[in-house]
């Protein structure tokens, strides 16, 4: 799975002045403090390290959305379950703006 997806434009217009700590060749997304609030596009090919940072920061106060891969068979979406996120499904499949490529999976915003 090729983790190098950017955030389709006519969504990433309502997050542009949010804080992103997973963008696609900064490797400090998990190790650095969150802004507040923050969009986080992890690399779905291993989300988990993202949601449970995720989870601390939200522990914090911060306002925390994730775009993630809708799955509700895996640990990660049990954790945001467990810590009361909330799960805005996108109805259809994305688009993502470099490519053009529609992905194979459906997508879900994820609030904390």
């Amino acid at each position: 799975m090729n983790d190098e997806w950017q955030t389709p434009h006519d969504l990433m217009r309502f997050f542009k002045d949010y804080d992103d700590p997973a963008v696609p060749g900064r490797t400090d997304g998990l190790t650095r403090e969150w802004g507040d609030p923050t969009y986080c596009n992890p690399p779905y090919s291993n989300p988990l390290p993202w949601v449970q940072k995720a989870i601390l920061e939200s522990n914090k106060g911060k306002r925390v959305i994730m775009l993630l891969k809708h799955d509700s068979s895996t640990e990660w979406w049990r954790l945001l379950h467990e810590h009361g996120a909330y799960f805005l499904p996108i109805i259809g499949r994305l688009s993502f703006m470099e490519s053009g490529h529609h992905a194979d999976f459906p997508s879900v915003l994820v609030l904390l």
